[in-house]
């Protein structure tokens, strides 16, 4: 089977560059994003059909501005520029790049050309996401204004011999209703990319690539029971068969009878071998005092790994380790450099929080997916309806909800507010729309009133989130009954707490998790 066709994101800085590669998944076309200074002939030799030059924070006329390798405009590969992409096209194709007279943020409306391969079968205007302030002066010889705006002449350009063009404005944004479109017509009719990018697809690639890579070694899963490690194991399963063994620890950080619904729910599934081993003590011993949020990840993550050498031990040889990390998670841990303008916001369980030495070398088939293709790909894997539709959980547990010290005496507390949260949420027809909903331990006490008794108890936070890949996200506009229902259960059902708050707050600037 021939392999999927290759789109590269050259990333020059855009806050929406997973937005793009998430609109050419979405179409069924492979892509990665990748630092905008790779070179001409290492996309040449990964035989890319297709590349898209990201946004990007600075103008093409400064000092320091970010640049793609000069050979790229002689591989004869179809380009398509985003903002600061379009202006990067006009200023090294000996076009002219300046300050625009008036800076363009928000809706606009754009006159297109329908005519054009590009704005092919959408009408003649359409609304778009603008946010410039420079502004393609002069076109390269060879190009044509295929759109324009009230304030820009220039806002999308194109040039058909050449198969570059450029859009001043953001189609990835949902803000750009037709955006997807534009798109597609790039992806299809540009690059002439066949749609062959699917979950039957990687499901065969990715069993392909886990064969080669173990050959008869054994592999351990550390499963969770959440999406995505169920999907990996359940993937690799499929690949290497009884090779697999699966492993279940409980680090006292579990959501209410979180264990046993897991085991349940994984033997309903699959014939998968199973371990499971309460670590809890050693884990509430690591994080004693332990205060701060990066600390308790990195600790958690790495006596997870100890924990699984020691007991893979006691299984015999077993080299590899499967983990479902996803593409958000390594954007998201990424390291500064001088090839990638991402920050580390906070280190994933799955990623950053491992330790650099440790005795398994580790197979991440889901390190390219995003979370809603995790879901479709778990679906197409048999696993069930109730898995493929938990909302995330994070790998280090309660312990990043508990704000402060982790004892075991405040993560009951968490646990059965975490438990009428979701319940209510549940019953209110509300969890499947969510993202995430859960509750927040806070390290401050509130004086309250209770049977005419004064109270000096816990505050707890409620969270609800919707998101499409956690990379953005928004606060949850639930209703208020719901909302007075959740907050009455608590105080009443939950001994050690008089006071309930909802986080209104979105992603950026906040995270969804609080640690």
């Amino acid at each position: 089977m021939a392999e999927h066709s290759l789109v590269v994101i050259l990333d020059f800085g855009a806050q929406y560059s997973m937005l793009i590669a998430r609109r050419v998944r979405e179409a069924n076309v492979y892509c990665e994003i990748l630092p905008y200074n790779t070179t001409a002939k290492e996309l040449k030799r990964r035989n890319v059909k297709g590349i898209i030059l990201s946004g990007g924070p600075n103008s093409v006329y400064d000092k320091n501005a970010p640049h793609p390798d000069p050979q790229l405009w002689n591989l004869n590969v179809p380009i398509l520029g985003i903002c600061y992409g379009m202006q990067l096209i006009a200023e090294a194709l000996k076009g002219k790049v300046k300050k625009g007279k008036k800076r363009e943020y928000g809706k606009a409306e754009i006159r297109i050309d329908p005519s054009n391969a590009l704005f092919s079968g959408l009408p003649q205007s359409i609304s778009c996401w603008m946010s410039h302030g420079d502004s393609v002066s002069k076109l390269p010889p060879g190009f044509i204004a295929i759109g324009h705006t009230k304030n820009t002449p220039n806002a999308a350009i194109g040039s058909s011999k050449k198969n570059i063009f450029g859009v001043q404005f953001h189609p990835e944004v949902v803000h750009t209703p037709l955006g997807s479109e534009i798109i597609v017509n790039f992806l299809y009719k540009i690059c002439a990319i066949k749609p062959t990018w699917t979950t039957e697809h990687y499901i065969e690639t990715a069993c392909r690539s886990l064969k080669e890579t173990l050959g008869k070694q054994k592999i351990l899963c550390a499963l969770s029971g959440g999406v995505d490690s169920t999907t990996v194991a359940a993937l690799v399963h499929k690949a290497v068969g009884k090779q697999l063994t699966c492993m279940f620890i409980d680090q006292g950080f579990m959501r209410k009878n979180e264990a046993k619904k897991i085991k349940e729910l994984i033997s309903k599934n699959f014939r998968i071998k199973v371990f499971y081993i309460d670590a809890s003590q050693r884990f509430y011993e690591k994080l004693n005092g332990v205060i701060d949020p990066e600390q308790k990840r990195k600790l958690i993550g790495t006596e997870f790994i100890r924990v699984f050498e020691e007991e893979a031990k006691k299984l015999g040889k077993i080299p590899f380790l499967a983990q479902g990390t996803l593409y958000p998670d390594v954007i998201e841990s990424a390291v500064p450099s001088k090839v990638t303008t991402a920050h580390t916001i906070k280190t994933h369980h799955n990623v950053g929080g491992l330790p650099e030495k440790m005795g398994f070398k580790l197979v991440e088939p889901l390190r390219l997916l995003f979370k809603d293709e995790v879901r479709l790909l778990g679906k197409d894997l048999g696993i069930a309806e109730e898995i493929i539709t938990r909302q995330p959980f994070p790998g280090p547990g309660l312990a990043i909800r508990i704000i402060g010290e982790v004892t075991p005496e405040r993560v009951k507390i968490l646990q059965e507010v975490d438990d009428i949260i979701v319940t209510e949420i549940k019953n209110a027809g509300y969890y499947k729309k969510l993202w995430q909903s859960f509750g927040v331990l806070l390290p401050i006490r509130t004086v309250g009133v209770m049977g005419d008794q004064r109270t000096y108890l816990n505050t707890v936070a409620v969270r609800a989130v919707t998101s499409v890949d956690a990379m953005t996200a928004d606060w949850a506009r639930l209703p208020y009954e719901l909302l007075e229902k959740i907050s009455n259960r608590i105080v009443n059902e939950c001994p050690l707490v008089n006071r309930v708050v909802y986080d209104i707050s979105s992603k950026p600037p906040s995270t969804i998790e609080w640690e």
